[in-house]
Formats: structure tokens, sequence, C-alpha cells
């Protein structure tokens, strides 16, 4: 960009009041310092190009918040009006679409989006793969990808060739409104497809008795502590695995949910006979993590800008995962060797093995020991709001469906066979 360009940029600032006096030039060498750190042949929207140029800063330890905050101010004014009154009086400067037009752009650049809107790892794969196949498919049948014609198609044939769940056609739909909105730029209003139908379903859950039998066969040590807490918290598999140790509450018997489903957060039950369990669990967490500081490593993923507001928080302690990994692994993003936590595979694995030995015979995955948890505190008598605050459910209808778990399971009729 032309010095010219910039000192347009001051003057405008200057004649419209927009920032202090004494703040344009600061204002101007974060526009300069924004326009040489973008990639030469960026094509992206001009809010992603602000988020991109805010993760840098973010990333940047020698700026305070203040600073970030002045610097994406004094973009967000030249991007958004200083340009956009020049694009208005000069009309050969239209905006031109940024979509791309080669097929071989549109998985790249989903990829920039996804990390720019900070979504997490295994949402970035799910969407690719599903937007990978949709590509595939629009080739074989030659459709246009771009159209909505394309999506009710792809849609459709999921339903009816591929007799997909309704759960995974919509998030095959999700990833597709993905796709057209955010890298394409094209709405995608009124698809109507044919969609996949579920019908009312009631969740899997166990007895106490079948509870207690699970955990008697399950391996003693940390998978039968992991799958006590499952069904002790009420937690979802993703949302233990990523426990902190900073998150037990061993005094006032809660465990601290972080940034769960819808990016909430949220206190449920930590259960008195896990406390001193957890506690000896930890010491072997502290020798595990002290051995890594050792070996030059011990800094673990922290989430958002905590890494540059807080250098050192990394290699506490209490920014450890309650269960880590048995091995170092590297980031898939920003190629750091760390010691992440245990995947969800074992989890499920162990809940898999534990109800085969057990002799029991319902679909019962480790998500059943959430739906217990809930379904066994109803029939103790806790309020409902109560139970629903603990599952993090948005509505308490969501948390209706165990009512009627409750009503199966205690006041059953008697067969008229049984009078006869």
């Amino acid at each position: 960009m032309k010095t010219i360009d910039l000192q347009s940029f001051e003057t405008f600032l200057r004649n419209r009041k927009l920032a202090p006096e004494r703040n344009i030039p600061y204002y101007t060498s974060w526009v300069r310092r924004f326009l040489q750190s973008e990639p030469p042949a960026s094509n992206l929207k001009d809010e992603d190009r602000i988020i991109s140029f805010s993760d840098q800063l973010e990333r940047d330890s020698l700026l305070e918040d203040w600073q970030v905050r002045q610097a994406i101010r004094a973009v967000q004014l030249y991007l958004n009006i200083f340009l956009e009154q020049a694009r208005t009086h000069d009309p050969s400067k239209e905006k031109q679409p940024s979509a791309p037009t080669d097929e071989t752009e549109l998985l790249p650049k989903m990829r920039t989006l996804i990390r720019l809107r900070h979504y997490s790892y295994r949402t970035e794969q799910t969407y690719l793969d599903w937007v990978n196949r949709y590509l595939n498919y629009t080739r074989e049948h030659g459709v246009d990808y771009r159209s909505t014609d394309g999506v009710r198609s792809y849609l459709s044939y999921l339903a009816t060739a591929r007799n997909v769940s309704a759960s995974t056609q919509n998030q095959a739909f999700n990833a597709l409104l993905f796709l057209h909105r955010e890298v394409l730029g094209i709405t995608m209003d009124n698809v109507k497809a044919i969609r996949a139908k579920r019908g009312p379903k009631l969740p899997v859950v166990l007895t106490p008795d079948e509870v207690k039998r699970v955990f008697a066969n399950t391996k003693a040590g940390t998978k039968r502590l992991i799958l006590q807490l499952i069904y002790g918290a009420g937690l979802r598999v993703s949302e233990l695995i990523r426990l902190r140790v900073k998150d037990l509450d061993f005094d006032n018997l809660f465990v601290f949910v972080r940034a769960a489903k819808g990016d909430k957060d949220r206190a449920t039950l930590l259960p008195r006979k896990l406390v001193e369990p957890l506690k000896e669990h930890l010491k072997n967490v502290r020798k595990l993590h002290e051995q890594d500081l050792a070996k030059g490593y011990g800094s673990v993923f922290l989430p958002g800008a905590l890494e540059r507001k807080y250098p050192g928080a990394a290699k506490e302690f209490g920014w450890q995962y309650v269960f880590p990994a048995a091995q170092f692994s590297v980031d898939p993003r920003s190629g750091a060797v760390r010691r992440h936590h245990v995947v969800d595979k074992v989890v499920q694995n162990a809940m898999r093995a534990a109800v085969r030995l057990a002799d029991i015979h319902k679909p019962a995955s480790v998500h059943t020991l959430r739906h217990s948890f809930a379904t066994h505190l109803l029939m103790k008598g806790v309020n409902i709001r109560e139970v629903q605050e603990y599952l993090g459910h948005q509505s308490v209808e969501t948390t209706m469906i165990y009512t009627h778990v409750i009503r199966d399971m205690t006041n059953t009729a008697d067969s008229p066979l049984d009078d006869l």
C-alpha cells in the first residue's frame, strides 16, 4: 500500500474527528502493520481479515489488551469507513466478490475461516469431510456445487439412498450451509430437501444396579474413575476429557465445566465418593507433569488469548488435564509437541467392554451414563430445573424427556396376562 493512501487515511480521521488527535499516528501505524501482515493473495472478507489480524496480535506477548483493541478499531475504521467511502465515490473500486472460483481453493479457504471463528478441531474435520463428500457427489452427478439445487439433491440422496439418521443429515446441512454462506458468499434460503425423519426417542437408561455392574466390570484405576465421574457429574465425554485440575472444587463438591456445548460454562456435582480417589489420581498426574517439565515439556494448550495474557500458565499444574494422554502428540494446528488429554475412544472402549462383561444387553454407550445421572436424580426427587442446570440444557423441555423414562420405569401397569 502506498504511503499516500495512509496519509489520506490520516487526513480522513482528522477531518471526520474519528480518533483523538494524539492517537491518529498510532492508528496509521496499526493499519500499516495490518496491510504488511496480510498474505499477498488474501481474498477473505473484511470481517475475516480483521479476525485474522486480531489473532496475530493476540499471539504477540509484548502487546497489552488496550493496544489490541486500538489496533482493531483502527483497522475497522480503515476498512469499513475509509475504503467504503472511497468505493462509493469511485465505481471502479467496487468491492469484488471474494468467493473462490476453483474447487481446489474451497477446502483451504474453508479451513482458514473455520479456524478464524475458533471452531473446535473436531468440527473442522467434520465440516471439511462433508464438503469433500459433497464435491465428489456433484462431480459424479454433474451438479453445480454452488447451486441450492445441488445441496437439495445431496441432502435428499443422504436420506433416500444412504438412509442416514436425521442428526447426520443435519450435520451435513450445517457443513454445506457454512460452505455457501461463509466461503462462497451465497445465501441458501428455503432448501426443501427430502429430510431424514426422526420420531420421538427415549434415551437408554441403566438402572442403579446395572450402573454398579458396569463399574464392577471396569478395570480399577483411571478407566473406572472416568466412568464414575461421568455418571456422578452427568458429563458429556467431551467435557470429561477436557477437564483441568483447577475445575475440580473439592471443598464445595463442584465440577466446573468450561466452554461446553454452546460455549457455556456451568457447575455440576462432584460425588463425595470420588474426592479421595481423585486426589490420589492427581498425585500421579502431578508426578507425570513434573517429569514432563524436567524433559523441557509440560506446556498444555490454553484456549483463546490466555497463553498471551498469562505466559506461564500453560506450565502450571492447575491448567493440566485431569486425565492426560499417555504419550506426547503434535498439535495439528500449531505444530507444538504437547501432552494432550486422553482421547474419547479410550473412554468409549472402556464402557463397551464393561457393558459386555456385565452381561447388559441394552445399547448402552458412555452417554447412557449421563442419561442415567439425570434420571436417577429425578427419581430421588431433585427439582427438574436443578437437573437442567447440572446437565447444561438450554431449555427445560430437553430435560423433560427423562420424566417419561421415570414414568415408564416406576408406574408400569400390570399386563392383563398376569390376571389370568
